[in-house]
């Protein structure tokens, strides 16, 4: 291989035939030639889904539960609503609700509508909140009653997920997004400066979904826990990643987040087949009896003895 200096160009006519295989093998060209799969949005494959199993369970939380059924009809009754304040296409929708199965019902909803979800921490600060509204200038925001009161003053109207209207609206789908529509904005955590927007869109999110489930114990009816904070993307992955294939999203309880013992016995009760964690977490969860679990850690640098203590006998992915 010879470099030009002067205009930093690199010829490939010296290397012999090993060492294009190892550029090869390098550079992933096997993957990098592959044809892209058709763009698509993540309503359009939730239906699917829905038309496929109805009656199958698609989220758990608590002591209750939603069927595919049940929960595509409550996300298109908030999704009219949502569109009668303007959601839509290019615009923005706030969510300030903890993880939930509420939660969920938003995010879904705010999807079908074809606008962008925003999701904000609860535990953030009031002018982190008052910022990302200025900023980021949602249509309109959901919370909860408890929490309403952190959105008092500004300008964004205000729906509470437990608004007696959702229950008048239609439970048919309102018009859909398109693959290059915006899925969700989360914004950076701004130590280094003023917190920025990164926006992501549905053809990313379907991508990102496919991609990682193929690399999983490919079995039917898993169950996903939701363990991840909504302002987090690995967030992203649990929820679709069980939606999107017909799985069941397990809601994990703030206070069973935050207390390995409780989340132990959560994911037995539950049979939670894929769990994602950050090292530190999976750090303090005891592997007894969760050999048929799938653990995904991500978002910090994973210790070789966390390995040692959990891949052997399941799957483990860094």
């Amino acid at each position: 291989m010879s470099i030009d200096s002067s205009r930093t160009l690199l010829s490939f006519d010296l290397l012999d035939d090993g060492e294009h295989d190892r550029l090869d093998d390098w550079g992933n060209r096997a993957v990098l030639a592959q044809p892209a799969s058709e763009p698509v949005t993540v309503p359009v494959l939730f239906t699917a889904q829905v038309v496929r199993a109805p009656e199958s369970v698609a989220l758990v939380c608590g002591d209750r539960s939603w069927s595919y059924r049940e929960l595509d009809e409550a996300a298109n009754r908030l999704a009219h609503l949502l569109t009668d304040h303007g959601a839509g296409p290019g615009e923005t929708v706030a969510l300030l609700i903890p993880r939930s199965a509420e939660a969920i019902v938003t995010i879904l909803a705010v999807l079908k509508t074809g606008a962008a979800y925003l999701p904000i921490d609860p535990a953030h600060p009031d002018d982190r909140i008052g910022f990302m509204l200025n900023d980021a200038a949602p249509v309109v925001a959901v919370t909860t009653a408890d929490l309403r009161t952190r959105l008092d003053g500004g300008e964004v109207p205000v729906i509470g997920v437990d608004d007696p209207a959702v229950e008048h609206q239609p439970c048919t789908a309102v018009p859909g997004p398109e693959p290059d529509d915006l899925a969700y904005m989360t914004y950076t955590s701004g130590t280094t400066g003023v917190p920025k927007a990164v926006a992501v869109t549905h053809r990313n999110v379907t991508q990102l979904v496919e991609r990682l489930h193929a690399d999983l114990p490919s079995e039917p009816g898993q169950a996903w826990s939701q363990w991840h904070s909504l302002v987090f993307d690995v967030s992203v992955w649990e929820i679709w990643g069980a939606l999107l294939h017909g799985g069941r999203l397990v809601v994990v309880p703030e206070a069973a987040a935050s207390s390995p013992d409780d989340l132990h016995n959560l994911l037995l009760t539950e049979k939670v087949s894929v769990l994602c964690l950050t090292p530190s977490a999976a750090g303090m969860l005891s592997p007894e009896r969760l050999e048929s679990t799938t653990l995904v850690v991500a978002g910090e640098a994973c210790p070789t003895e966390l390995v040692d203590r959990w891949a052997p006998g399941r799957v483990m992915i860094n």
